[in-house]
């Protein structure tokens, strides 16, 4: 109580007036309804093993989603998906991966006698998460970035065979967005996961060993028989051992002349994927909003977003704590907290949970495509990856100075945490939601926390990591910034 008396009294003497129309006091006690307990509650909920990882598709993401709608409907929030309800749909295949997989090498000793090395979960490979369902073992061809691009000249496949075979594929292209637009948009298109794992079956190959790091990633298409795992240094090390190249001299080499590098290892791997997959699934964006009072100013809409969905089961659960239950906590506080102590808004607010972000960002594909508020009148707070560390940072801040303006008022005023932006060009592939409205043409801010380990795409990233203060500081920030965007006589793009 004392430290809400001592903000009231210091923000009735220094905080700018942008929303004329809310006490000081009002405002304070809605922020001081945001707890730290309630979010980290919100988390636990979400990574519950019903909720089996959460993934777009499942009947157990859709379960989480509708605990989501219950949630909004109880605090006073209106539904905005199709029909009047709370989702919007959308089509969404998905594969789940059970525990029956493994990598495995095969070191010949001597004649007739082979040592079997087999690789460890989660450390050393992380089975694809939409690999096709069998066992494969046969020679590794090295494939470079597994890219074929007759018009830029450039064919890693060029001059090998690897028809019944492995290939082992790097991630992205020889040519990065750090490179500058210019040079990096002729190879966009070949930086995705998609195309490095249909051109391998483009090109025969049995399987691919991707050097992605050992982590679950579902943002790729499903091969029937196609099976493939995601690896990291260790598994890259032993496939080069005695092959006379060095990893990454052959990674430089490529990258430098723009000349693929591939070859036959000569090595031996065994890839065994248990998976089902299932083409018919449907996945939903939950969407709530609190419509604007101001006759004009209604039509705006400030999006709070962050992706509900997470990995699923890739040979176990991945719970999914800080990507991105942490984010929905947040979102959640900031809702609740506007729609229990009817805070008036001038703008509309909008609460976007997006479903397949980690599925190619389709949730936030869909919502632009058949947006519930004019795109042209919105702007988007995202969140993603919000519940680690002791620092707050937000992409694209530079981008868009206006909104930038009102996070930094309101954290100097009352939340004091380290806070930071940088400059977004939006170049590589599409990995955040903000990343497909900034693409519209939707002015965003992208928010995440830092200072910690990240333990991404993991079954690690679990409730025992989060840390909820930094929850409750985010959530605050969030909502005075809200109300204050919402109410602003200035516009806010």
């Amino acid at each position: 109580m004392r430290k809400l008396l001592v903000l009231l009294a210091l923000s009735l003497l220094v905080f700018p007036s942008r929303a004329q129309e809310i006490s000081e006091e009002t405002l304070l006690k809605a922020m001081h309804t945001i707890s730290s307990h309630d979010l980290l509650e919100y988390v636990m909920i979400q990574c519950d093993e019903k909720y089996q990882g959460r993934l777009t598709g499942t009947a157990e993401y859709q379960a989480c989603a509708e605990w989501l709608a219950g949630e909004f409907e109880s605090w006073g929030i209106s539904p905005a998906g199709d029909e009047g309800g709370w989702f919007q749909w959308f089509d969404i295949p998905y594969t789940m991966v059970y525990p029956d997989c493994g990598l495995t090498l095969h070191v010949p000793l001597k004649k007739d006698e082979v040592l079997l090395k087999h690789y460890n979960y989660v450390t050393e490979y992380m089975p694809g998460s939409t690999s096709g369902n069998g066992e494969v073992t046969a020679e590794v061809v090295y494939a470079g970035y597994g890219i074929t691009a007759p018009e830029l000249n450039y064919d890693d496949y060029r001059n090998i065979d690897v028809k019944g075979k492995i290939v082992l594929v790097e991630r992205e292209s020889p040519v990065g967005p750090s490179a500058g637009e210019e040079k990096f948009m002729p190879w966009y298109e070949y930086s995705f996961h998609q195309h490095k794992l249909a051109n391998a079956v483009k090109h025969g190959a049995a399987g691919m060993i991707y050097n992605y790091g050992p982590i679950a990633n579902p943002n790729n298409d499903y091969y029937e028989d196609f099976v493939y795992v995601h690896i990291g240094d260790t598994v890259v090390r032993d496939i080069f051992a005695g092959t006379g190249y060095n990893h990454r001299d052959v990674v430089r080499q490529i990258n430098s002349t723009l000349k693929p590098n591939s070859f036959n290892t000569k090595k031996v791997v065994t890839v065994k994927m248990s998976t089902r997959h299932f083409p018919d699934g449907k996945g939903s964006n939950v969407i709530g909003i609190l419509k604007g009072t101001d006759p004009v100013l209604k039509d705006e809409t400030i999006i709070i977003g962050a992706h509900l969905d997470h990995l699923g089961l890739c040979y176990e659960m991945i719970p999914g704590a800080n990507d991105n239950a942490s984010a929905v906590a947040v979102m959640m506080g900031v809702a609740k907290a506007l729609a229990t102590n009817k805070i008036p808004l001038k703008r509309s607010v909008m609460f976007l949970s997006f479903g397949a972000e980690e599925q190619a960002i389709m949730g936030a594909y869909e919502y632009i495509k058949q947006p519930v508020m004019p795109l042209e009148k919105s702007v988007l707070l995202n969140m993603d990856g919000v519940g680690v560390g002791h620092s707050i940072r937000a992409a694209a801040g530079t981008n868009y100075p206006k909104l930038w303006s009102f996070v930094e008022e309101a954290n100097n005023k009352y939340i004091h945490r380290p806070l930071s932006t940088s400059y977004f060009s939006n170049l590589g592939r599409p990995r955040l939601d903000a990343a497909r409205f900034i693409g519209a043409g939707v002015p965003s801010l992208s928010f995440s926390t830092y200072g910690s380990t990240n333990y991404y795409h993991i079954p690690l990233d679990n409730i025992d990591i989060i840390k909820p203060e930094i929850m409750e500081d985010l959530a605050q920030l969030l909502l005075v910034t809200v109300v204050n965007m919402a109410n602003s006589p200035d516009p806010l793009r």
